[in-house]
């Protein structure tokens, strides 16, 4: 339970933020994800985000450190709650109010992390997860909006839902609506948001309906115009995107939530692992967007809107994500896993710009042994692709060409850095050799790895379960 001394300071650096200017306006931020065997430090990434003017931020939890590293960047922020956590969330209001205090109310000090949403679950409802998570949401945010309100932070934090742009279906935008067998709990979710001043958080990705469908018209994937637009009444669509997107609008319309506010959660474009992911594609396809945005164009059915919030996905690679969808997965950033920029991308405020101050493990790599028999190397290429990513290395994947013996190097030095070029992990049965001449070949880039350490990506469940323990001992 929050001590009132505690939340007259809360109400009064809420004030302070809105009173000195620090709201910002509505634009494009990323999705930092930390799914990465080679994490850079926080501080790295928030300067990384400040240098190229991004203002706005969206997590997919509360990991301690990522909260910490936020701590006094003036950065807008939305943390998020894993889908494992909705049950007990839902379950217990003391459980909730834990959850605030430990990720939310802990860091809105003078001082601390600009909190602005809670991102209640991510894409709960996919289809996929065959209602795994659906009968958790609501009773999750409901428990979560108490808690907001017991800490006096109900009118200023909102909670929302990201939801997979599998939730809605039609032939035509105009004809969009919700599945039919999420019709009453996404009546029960939009009618939450209306009554809180939440707004609805959809991410859309283009690529993925590409990718999926042999069928599917490349150029309507992109904003450079397209041979294969879709008529719908007087309407017309050049681009997915517009179009799905107002598949929502009407679907909510079809609610009686016309004028329901629309977020972004996540868009974007990925650079390798596929045929159709690559860097130049991804730059045509996020360029495209941030223009579209940035005009105010609007949509169809929405012609004369404010900006709306995007969130690109994503702002890092994440080398340890899951392949289950494709290769592609590992690839979404806009920057390498090391903070570089893969390709020229305006976001508003001129060309993307490195990060800085990256601390890189020497310059050395680990290869195939030229002089050495390979002939029984196999079982090591699968143990060494079994920690590290190689995805590049399969069809479609910028590796894919190099040749047998470049992709054995390729596995052997991905799993040498990963190792933090420990010099017994470039054995592999003598048939390793550490070198210190560049193997890139092309555009297949042999990585160096970076010194910050990953250690914490996935405690913060730990410290939250602790933590709920605790709090239900203290209060019994």
């Amino acid at each position: 339970m929050t001590k009132p001394h505690l939340s007259i300071l809360v109400i009064v650096i809420v004030i302070l933020i809105w009173s000195s200017g620090l709201m910002v306006e509505c634009g494009i931020g990323v999705n930092w994800g930390t799914l990465s065997p080679h994490r850079l430090s926080p501080s790295v990434v928030v300067d990384l985000l400040k240098h190229n003017h991004i203002k706005k931020v969206k997590l997919f939890d509360a990991d301690p450190l990522v909260l910490r590293g936020l701590m006094g960047s003036g950065l807008e922020v939305m943390v998020g709650i894993q889908n494992e956590m909705l049950m007990a969330l839902g379950s217990s209001p003391l459980v909730a109010d834990n959850w605030v205090h430990l990720n939310v109310s802990k860091y809105l000090v003078k001082g601390g992390v600009d909190i602005r949403y809670i991102a209640v679950g991510n894409e709960p409802f996919l289809t996929s997860y065959a209602g795994q998570y659906q009968s958790y949401v609501v009773p999750a945010l409901l428990n979560l909006q108490q808690s907001l309100a017991r800490a006096n932070l109900a009118s200023y934090i909102k909670l929302v839902v990201p939801c997979n742009a599998d939730a809605y279906e039609s032939s035509l935008p105009s004809q969009g609506a919700f599945r039919p067998e999420l019709t009453e709990i996404m009546t029960q979710l939009v009618s939450f948001l209306n009554s809180n001043g939440s707004p609805f958080v959809v991410n859309i990705y283009p690529f993925l309906s590409l990718y999926g469908n042999s069928d599917f018209p490349q150029d309507y994937a992109f904003f450079e115009g397209t041979s294969h637009s879709v008529t719908d009444g007087q309407n017309v669509y050049s681009n997915a995107f517009v179009g799905n997107l107002d598949t929502l609008v009407a679907a909510l319309s079809r609610m009686g939530y016309n004028l329901m506010p629309i977020i972004i959660g996540e868009v974007g474009w990925p650079t390798d692992g596929a045929l159709s992911a690559n860097l130049t594609a991804a730059r045509a396809f996020n360029q495209g967007l941030i223009y579209h945005v940035l005009s105010s164009k609007g949509t169809p059915l929405r012609p004369r809107v404010p900006p709306m919030d995007i969130y690109l996905f994503g702002l890092l690679d994440e080398g340890a994500k899951s392949t289950l969808p494709g290769n592609f997965e590992r690839h979404w950033g806009i920057f390498s896993f090391d903070g570089q920029a893969k390709y020229p991308l305006n976001m508003g405020n001129g060309l993307l710009k490195n990060a800085k101050n990256v601390e890189y493990l020497p310059s050395r790599w680990c290869i195939a042994d030229p002089s050495r028999d390979l002939s029984g190397v196999a079982n090591h290429v699968r143990l060494a692709c079994s920690s590290a990513d190689c995805t590049t290395l399969y069809y479609g994947g910028s590796c894919n060409g190099i040749g047998t013996k470049g992709n054995i190097s390729y596995a052997f030095n991905s799993y040498y850095q990963l190792q933090k070029q420990n010099s017994k992990s470039c054995d592999f049965d003598g048939m390793g050799l550490v070198t210190f001449l560049d193997p890139s070949i092309g555009d297949c880039r042999f990585l160096v790895g970076i010194t910050s350490s990953s250690a914490g990506t996935h405690i913060n469940w730990w410290v939250f379960m602790f933590g709920v323990l605790t709090f239900i001992r203290i209060m019994s």
